[in-house]
């Protein structure tokens, strides 16, 4: 067995080591030199914002994923706690980017890498009241530090299996670092389950917070005058967050299907390579939302989106949704954002670590495919029966209605915490 001193030691010079690496792949990587610019930029930012009485609250997310599962705690805490001053940071350059503009603050900067001078100098500068972090944000340096500081910190909408690394007993470093959060709110009863066969007591299964956010965006306006024109009174395919793996098990059908069923292809990389990959591929009957002096869209069979923010919108015309990642190693996205819409979802075949998607396929409202065949076999059965097809729509949004209310239950919490 390692002891923990010894791994604590490694960890430390192994995360040095990714501080004078990670700059080095920064110059042959576009999006990890945004990372490494954004970060050395943090701390002179907080210095220049942060005065010395200011009530900071600090929200962390890996990227946007996070950052959408987390915006109901974050917005409501922003309404309770209006005089606090939030900092907001993301670890990815995907997250940072599209919400460097957001509804909870001004205030949004890159994590610095979990170095012991850096977590100092950071939490010098914030001496933050609140800390909540995402999910699977879980930073050794960083969590240590916060078990000598007055900070309440939490982990919320956590998801632990077995083979994870706190969990190994060999490894006693790794569970130990948990103790820095002051709560965990977890997803489900096997996790809790896992933080208590450890010694971890302080544990909430609260769900997943990402059934509030979806529920809140059917009070949002989703109108998109360009889709509604493009789909008409035709049925619709929303392809969401696609990768070259979804790609290759949809674009034959795609290309061979006839008017009476529409294609919008919302990829998760918007850059030229993938774009011109997609348009190789779809033809002629392929257009681009992005084309302005655009005439006669509803004549167009398919749609391509090439830009970020409206995914969620897209969802509302769909008829039948496609969810990318999971036909790969990606990662399934949010399978959520098209449920609430009341939309039979299908998705690839890797998906066990994703607890929702099981269970939406067990309540019958979502299809698994594994190749170019179940693919076509099950967008077909979608659009030849229409009862089938409403029936599994109806089933995934009364999954996501069953489910709501975990942030008001971490709100309570925190407040009780917070003595307000």
């Amino acid at each position: 067995m390692l002891k923990i001193t010894s791994l604590n030691i490694i960890y430390k010079i192994g995360i040095q080591l990714a501080s004078l690496i990670v700059p080095i792949v920064g110059l042959f990587n576009k999006k990890i030199k945004k990372g490494v610019k954004g970060r050395n930029k943090t701390l002179n930012y907080l210095n220049r914002n942060i005065k010395k009485g200011d009530s900071v609250f600090w929200f962390h997310c890996a990227s946007l994923g996070e950052y959408e599962q987390g915006l109901p705690v974050f917005k409501s805490l922003k309404e309770s706690y209006p005089d606090a001053k939030i900092i907001l940071s993301f670890l990815s350059p995907s997250g940072y980017e599209i919400r460097k503009e957001n509804p909870i603050t001004p205030h949004v900067v890159y994590i610095p890498l979990d170095t012991p001078k850096n977590v100092r100098s950071f939490l010098k500068i914030m001496s933050p009241k609140l800390v909540i972090f995402i999910k699977y944000e879980i930073w050794p340096n960083y969590l240590n530090a916060l078990k000598n500081h007055p900070a309440k910190v939490y982990l919320v909408s956590a998801l632990f299996r077995p083979k994870q690394i706190y969990f190994r007993s060999q490894i006693k470093y790794f569970s130990k670092i948990l103790w820095g959060f002051d709560h965990i709110f977890t997803q489900n009863q096997d996790s809790k389950k896992l933080l208590e066969s450890i010694g971890y007591k302080s544990v909430t299964v609260s769900k997943d917070t990402r059934f509030d956010r979806v529920s809140n965006q059917l009070e949002q306006n989703n109108v998109l005058p360009i889709i509604e024109k493009f789909k008409g009174s035709d049925l619709c395919l929303v392809a969401g967050s696609t990768w070259s793996e979804d790609i290759e098990v949809m674009w034959q059908m795609i290309n061979r299907s006839q008017k009476k069923l529409k294609f919008i292809i919302a990829p998760h990389k918007i850059d030229n390579e993938e774009i011109s990959m997609l348009r190789k591929k779809l033809g002629k009957k392929a257009e681009l939302y992005s084309n302005k002096e655009l005439v006669n869209i509803e004549n167009k069979q398919i749609l391509i989106i090439d830009c970020v923010g409206i995914l969620t919108k897209l969802y509302s015309y769909a008829d039948i949704a496609y969810v990318g990642g999971g036909m790969g190693k990606s990662g399934l996205h949010n399978t959520l954002e098209a449920a609430v819409f009341s939309v039979p979802i299908i998705i690839g075949k890797n998906y066990s670590k994703y607890p929702e998607a099981i269970e939406l396929i067990d309540n019958g409202g979502m299809v698994s495919i594994n190749s170019a065949i179940s693919f076509e076999s099950t967008v077909n059965k979608y659009v030849q029966d229409k009862e089938y097809r409403q029936k599994s729509g109806k089933s995934n949004k009364a999954f996501v209605d069953l489910n709501k209310g975990a942030s008001s239950k971490i709100i309570k919490k925190i407040k009780a915490d917070l003595k307000v």
